[in-house]
């Protein structure tokens, strides 16, 4: 009898109304395919952008979610480094808000036995942009200062403590007055509000002047031109990601006229391509875990039939740390 699994479609472009729930049969896992059951789903900016059809999907109707983690039911053939009962998380292509689903396995991680399922697949896309992102982007080094914006966020809390681990001093932005106890409880020595008219000028004179060698903006949007104008000589601004709106039109040779600055904008599923790379990455990610450089405070967790509830909540900006969906 085949496994059937409720999830998550979208039929057309729009709000949080698109969003369905559909029964469907599960495929028997073919040839070096896993069936997992979800324990944990990651709700992302990436899911609000492709539901709204910013990030158009190749067709519709469409299902949603990039990250989860499970416990293997069953193995297809050709199986040798997973068996059912294993504990795995995996960064894929959109469809992770279903019960069941069937991933290539070398697309999964096994996750260590300390750590909490459900947590490392809600986090597991924010924890592989904070590695790359520390150590590829722009590469930490001791004495280094860089601009963290949505210090309080998902992405912003792993990212924060890794740099610091690393040596760095972290400046943090956050939207509002109530997420700066959070920002420096994960390291940053100082917080601006992203919202005050002279965030730059404030972030300036926390560096004497000079500005930070590096700003991580996952913003995007008016915040992109700001970011430029905190760095310093040499700088480097990695734009990871736009959930406040597109980048206006840049004219390159601006980065010549302000001092030699670098930019970059990185994805994660470049940095984790191969199945080497994933699994290097997530288990450099783990590590950071057990030892404790990394301390994850709990999700703001949603039933999994709330789905349009946990992505009203992302979006409004108002959660601190990561969103997700949990199963039983």
């Amino acid at each position: 009898m085949a496994q059937s699994t409720l999830t998550v479609l979208f039929h057309q472009a729009g709000g949080t109304e698109v969003l369905t729930y559909q029964s469907q049969d599960c495929p028997e896992p073919n040839e070096y395919e896993a069936l997992i059951q979800h324990v944990g789903i990651g709700v992302n900016y990436i899911d609000i952008q492709h539901r709204s059809g910013r990030y158009p999907v190749a067709q519709l109707p469409a299902g949603l979610g990039i990250e989860a983690s499970g416990v293997v039911v069953r193995v297809g053939p050709g199986v040798h480094d997973f068996k059912a009962g294993d504990r795995v998380a995996y960064l894929h292509a959109p469809g992770a808000y279903t019960q069941y689903r069937v991933m290539p396995v070398a697309r999964l991680v096994a996750v260590p036995d300390g750590l909490s399922l459900p947590l490392v697949g809600i986090n597991l896309n924010r924890g592989l942009t904070a590695q790359y992102l520390v150590h590829d982007s722009y590469k930490v080094q001791p004495g280094c200062t860089v601009l963290v914006h949505a210090a309080a966020g998902g992405v912003g809390q792993i990212l924060t403590q890794w740099a610091v681990h690393l040596g760095a001093r972290v400046i943090g932005t956050v939207g509002s007055a109530n997420k700066i106890a959070t920002a420096k409880q994960v390291g940053c020595s100082d917080v601006v509000l992203s919202t005050d008219a002279d965030m730059v000028e404030q972030v300036r004179k926390l560096t004497q002047g000079q500005g930070v060698n590096a700003v991580y903006d996952g913003i995007g949007g008016d915040m992109f031109e700001k970011s430029l104008l905190c760095l310093a000589p040499s700088g480097t601004l990695v734009s990871f990601g736009t959930p406040a709106g597109e980048i206006p039109p840049f004219d390159i040779f601006r980065l010549n006229r302000m001092g030699s600055l670098h930019l970059t904008s990185p994805s994660v599923f470049t940095y984790n391509k191969t199945t080497e790379q994933l699994r290097l990455r997530s288990a450099d990610f783990f590590d950071q875990l057990q030892r404790g450089v990394v301390r994850l405070p709990e999700p703001d967790y949603f039933d999994f039939q709330q789905a349009a509830l946990a992505q009203d909540a992302l979006a409004s900006r108002q959660t601190l740390g990561a969103v997700g969906l949990k199963l039983s």
